[in-house]
């Protein structure tokens, strides 16, 4: 199967291997583009240098990688995912991996040990409240920093010959400009996008568990179902 994945331009990297794996080709459409904030970055390396956090949380791959070879101190670091610690590991830096894929379960991941802390959380600039206020309401204290901004890029996204869309991010899909034509399978990466899809009337056929492989594993067993039908 044909697939179209939602990435930022430039930032599909290994998603066709991946994708192969399970037996799909995949290739990348760019809904949206990033725009770096070199000063936001230079204030949150500052401040991980003065010691103003006692972790900090990557919320996704990009600030990891441009973030990761300019820490010169390391205090408690969470990636979200496999691929956010990669980048981190890239560059020696050990880190803690949700075992989830959604920022709703760094506060309960932490437990008590937040309680207190300072956290630092360089991300792009699309409001996250929910996690802002766990851990708020967990006792601990959070820094953000917009890092980058997420931008559309106002293309029409090429879907000639694919038998499916992949929306990696409610974002992407609320800024896609898109057709859906007859027979195309539309996906969800996890059920926040999902969510998104449906309000806007956009049913998902297949709901990942937020990551690409579990992403994958849903669209076969989808396929298997349909096949026995």
């Amino acid at each position: 199967m044909k697939i179209a994945v939602t990435r930022l331009a430039g930032k599909e990297k290994n998603d066709a291997a991946r994708c192969g794996e399970f037996g799909h080709i995949c290739y990348s459409v760019h809904p949206l583009r990033s725009e770096i904030r070199p000063g936001a970055i230079t204030a949150f390396v500052e401040a991980v240098d003065r010691s103003d956090f006692d972790g900090i949380f990557f919320t996704s791959a990009l600030p990891a990688k441009i973030i990761a070879p300019l820490l010169n101190r390391f205090p408690r670091i969470i990636a979200i995912g496999p691929q956010t610690a990669k980048e981190l590991q890239q560059y020696e830096i050990d880190c803690e991996t949700l075992t989830s894929f959604y920022s709703r379960d760094f506060v309960p991941y932490l437990g008590d040990w937040i309680r207190g802390k300072h956290i630092g959380i360089p991300r792009a600039d699309v409001p996250n409240p929910s996690l802002i206020d766990a851990i708020t309401a967990a006792g601990g204290i959070p820094h953000e920093f917009r890092c980058y901004a997420l931008e559309p890029t106002g293309e029409p996204l090429n879907l000639e010959g694919a038998d499916a869309i992949l929306f990696t991010s409610a974002m992407s899909f609320s800024k896609a400009i898109w057709t859906k034509h007859p027979n195309l399978i539309v996906i969800a990466i996890g059920d926040i996008t999902a969510a998104t899809m449906r309000a806007a009337g956009t049913n998902p056929a297949v709901v990942g568990d937020g990551s690409l492989e579990g992403t994958m594993k849903a669209l076969n067993d989808y396929l298997t179902r349909q096949e026995s039908e």
